[in-house]
């Protein structure tokens, strides 16, 4: 099963608790917003969204838990 993170960069407030969790998909950039590693712009919605398995799901899911902003979220692909 694949899932996508779906992530709204202009929501974020730069709390860093992707990066503490997951820093192999998050990063903090200079200017005090997240970057999630290997996303793509999604051109009609801005978001930015990476594809994942299932093995990451779990991880991913409680980072997106985690995001006192709620930008981040896991959906399911179908």
């Amino acid at each position: 099963m694949k899932y996508r993170i779906v992530y709204n960069k202009k929501e974020c407030i730069g709390a860093a608790e992707c990066e503490a969790l997951s820093p192999d998909f998050w990063k903090i950039a200079s200017n005090g917003k997240a970057d999630l590693k290997s996303a793509v712009q999604n051109p009609k919605t801005g978001n930015f969204e990476l594809e994942i398995d299932e093995a990451q799901f779990k991880k991913q899911q409680s980072v997106a838990g985690s995001c006192p902003s709620g930008c981040i979220k896991v959906e399911k692909v179908q």
